[in-house]
């Protein structure tokens, strides 16, 4: 048997379509259900259904007002407010085009995005880094009362059509710029059954910021597509006092990056009657973290694989449980595969690269600005992801790493060669490269090696912090004489992380 899994489990995305009209629907129906709570120990900011759809739509009628039109791109530098998805969903309610950005980028790394992008306009909230002059800004003082304005229409038109762009971490070094269709919502129902387990009445507390994408997805937009209430905790809120808000706020569901339910677990955990499950994804959950949080709450921790090219697609769920040593089993409604070097699906038990069809409705549209590189990605009708895998015969995949030095950074995944680029010309450095490391048990973080005369490593740091996102930037500086290459001249990036883990052991 084929390695291939495709069970047309879901209808095809309906048209006309929009994203934002899709996840707020079932709102529509319920308006006095809370749709949002801000929690935090002394008690919570609560938005109904009707008072955030008000806000999207009347956000909407703004942004037409302020002069753009359908299509223009609107990049989002907001912070970690409610602002960020009532202006990414009123983007998308108006046809506009939202780019959410995270706020700990550096003014640097948004003037790239800037530049890749064009957008027609910025929306900033007040302390967020951003390039001035380049496109016009309109303050968070202004975007904050189109809440209050006349409900715009939904824009309503092809489901293929570009919704949304988000960046990711290139492999050639370069931020790109992720096209998505609104359709790709469409393919969130599939991750609701098939690892949430997520229904009406579940209250799912994420405990990431709004701004990133796994909250804005997993936490916000997949709650509301359901009928269910988000909670995401207080912006400052200390790991310590998260099980607290899990009890106090009766969470069905808990959702989080690996090493949140690690900090977690150094602190005594009450008893959580309400949570049925937890929910992890960015990187590789330990075995330790799993069994720790079972014994310590009685409930297991479902993990989903996926990438910013098409969200999650393999996972483990409540009655679909990952086999030992397997990420899980594809999504029911999912088109995927494990091919071989000749682009061909393997016989199931060998092992390939996972792909995705290009008819999966979760699939990008592509990368902006970058065709070539689009194509490169491509082999026939197949997306290649990068990743090693097996499809066992009963259809789990068993994960076998990266074809590539993709790092993983706190549940982001950064290219090395992007922090390498934004790093070079350091006065006194003569060459630098970088990887991941372990520095304790299931806790890897980035370092830097570089040659040439030996820095002051606290004056290495503060050039990182100046040129790079918080996540990106190495935690460690070594000075070496020489850069490990194999006899072709490529770096060795296996040899790099032994020379640390070793000077550390």
């Amino acid at each position: 048997m084929e390695s291939v899994f495709h069970d047309g489990a879901f209808a095809p995305c309906p048209a006309p379509f929009n994203l934002a009209a899709h996840v707020l629907a079932a709102g529509e129906r319920m308006p006095d259900k809370i749709a949002l709570a801000l929690v935090k120990p002394t008690g919570a900011e609560r938005w109904s259904y009707a008072r955030l759809i008000a806000a999207v739509r009347g956000t909407a009628t703004g942004l037409l007002q302020a002069g753009l039109k359908p299509g223009d791109i609107v990049l989002l530098r907001l912070g970690n407010s409610v602002d960020f998805p009532i202006a990414y969903l009123g983007a998308i309610a108006a046809g506009i085009v939202p780019v959410p950005t995270s706020s700990q980028l550096v003014e640097r790394e948004v003037t790239g995005i800037v530049q890749q992008v064009t957008p027609a306009a910025i929306l900033r909230a007040k302390g967020v880094a951003c390039p001035e002059g380049l496109t016009p800004v309109i303050a968070e003082d202004v975007f904050r009362r189109w809440r209050d304005l006349p409900q715009a229409d939904y824009a309503m038109g092809d489901p293929d059509r570009l919704g949304y762009i988000v960046f990711t971490s290139g492999t050639s070094g370069t931020p790109r710029a992720v096209m998505h269709a609104h359709r790709a919502v469409w393919a969130r129902q599939m991750m609701m059954r098939d690892w949430y387990d997520l229904h009406e009445g579940d209250r799912l507390l994420h405990a990431g910021a709004f701004n990133w994408t796994f909250t804005l997805g997993t936490g916000l937009m997949d709650p509301w597509a359901a009928g269910a209430t988000a909670l995401i905790p207080a912006q400052g809120t200390d790991p310590a006092q998260l099980a607290l808000l899990l009890r106090r706020n009766d969470a069905t569901l808990f959702a989080a990056a690996p090493g949140v339910f690690r900090q977690m677990l150094k602190y005594p955990l009450p008893a959580m009657p309400r949570l049925r499950h937890g929910l992890a994804a960015g990187e590789k959950l330990s075995e330790t973290v799993r069994t720790g949080w079972r014994e310590a709450t009685g409930t297991e921790i479902y993990e989903a694989f996926g990438m910013s090219e098409c969200s999650t697609f393999v996972s483990a769920a409540p009655g679909r449980p990952a086999a030992e040593g397997c990420l899980g089993l594809p999504q029911r409604g999912r088109h995927m595969a494990i091919l071989g070097p000749d682009g061909s699906p393997v016989p199931r038990g060998t092992p390939g690269i996972i792909a995705v069809h290009r008819d999966d409705p979760g699939l990008m549209l592509g990368y902006r600005g970058a065709e070539a590189e689009t194509r490169a990605r491509f082999s026939g009708d197949w997306f290649l992801t990068g990743d090693g895998s097996v499809m066992r015969e009963d259809g789990q995949i068993a994960y076998l790493g990266r074809d590539d030095d993709m790092m993983n950074a706190g549940g982001y995944r950064v290219s090395p060669l992007e922090v390498e680029a934004a790093l070079a010309g350091l006065p006194g450095v003569t060459e630098i490269a970088v990887t991941d490391i372990a520095v304790r048990a299931d806790v890897r973080v980035i370092a830097a090696f570089y040659t040439g005369a030996p820095q002051d490593e606290a004056v290495l740091l503060a050039a990182a912090a100046e040129r790079l996102a918080r996540y990106k930037q190495p935690r460690a500086f070594f000075h070496v004489e020489t850069l490990p290459r194999n006899p072709n001249g490529k770096l060795r990036r296996s040899a790099l992380r032994r020379l640390a883990e070793g000077d550390q052991g």
